[in-house]
This record gives structure tokens, sequence and C-alpha cells, in this order.
């Protein structure tokens, strides 16, 4: 891919689930550039779509808040699913994370000679390959996903 089409940022974010949005909304909070890329066609898409309606936070709800924002006083301690769906969009707002979604890491490497990562996103909508020059790499991609080590 040409040069000039790469996107550079200081961190590229790997996985828009809680982890992801967490590490986004942190770095927004100190004017560090970053992106998120996330497969699916939403965030946090183990709790949208593949979470059964009666699930609760197996944990207190003091217990699982993200960074900088704890869940409403009027939650119940143990959140439902649906409840904690609307807090993760609430702080996705709030904190003005916009994930590239429908982006499939297909590889990442460091350059040692720049001192810096290349992750290659294949874009599953237009089907075009995207490349992203990081100085940080965050792999936020959950614990149900196939674990890959990345490349160095």
């Amino acid at each position: 891919m040409d040069k000039a089409n790469e996107k550079e940022v200081v961190v590229a974010i790997v996985g828009a689930g809680p982890s992801g949005l967490s590490a986004a909304a942190c770095l927004n909070r100190l004017g560090v550039a970053n992106v998120v890329l996330e497969r699916e066609d939403c965030s946090a898409s183990l709790w949208r779509r593949r979470s059964y309606d009666r699930l609760k936070l197996h944990l207190a709800k003091q217990f699982c808040e993200l960074p900088h924002m704890p869940f409403p006083s009027n939650s119940p301690t143990f959140v439902p699913r649906n409840q904690f769906v609307e807090y993760l969009d609430n702080y996705q707002s709030y904190f003005e994370i916009k994930p590239h979604y429908r982006r499939a890491v297909e590889t990442t490497s460091y350059d040692d000679r720049i001192g810096k990562w290349r992750i290659v996103a294949r874009n599953m909508g237009s089907g075009e390959q995207e490349v992203y020059v990081a100085e940080f790499l965050v792999v936020a991609s959950g614990e149900n996903s196939e674990g890959v080590m990345p490349g160095g």
C-alpha cells in the first residue's frame, strides 16, 4: 500500500468492547489521538448479540463500572444486560469515542526502524485494506476472541 494512504495515530486500539472503550476514554480525556478498530458493526457485540436477555453482571456494579463514569445511583447492584449496554452507549457518547466499525485486523507488526506499529485492517464494507501506523498498540479484542500474538 502507498505510504500516502497510511493513517498516523498515537494509539491504535483493537476492539470496541468495554476494555477498548475504557482505553479510548482515558486517552481522550488526556487528549491523546487514538483510533478504535472493531471487527463487528457495533461496540460491545458480545453484550448486544451473544448474551441472553436475562443476563446480569455477576459482580456488583461498583466492580464493573468503567473509568471516570460510575453507574447511575439508581442502578441495581447486579446490572442487567440491557442496562449495561445502555451504560456502554452513554459512556461511548460522553467520551466521544467513534470506533471504526467493520475493520478486521489482518496483521500487526512492529517496525524497529521507525519505532512504530503497523496495523493492516480490512474494511469489511468496501473490501479495501487500510494501514494504521501507531506509536502504541492496545489489543482489547476480548477474552472470547481467538488468541493471536502481535508480530514483532
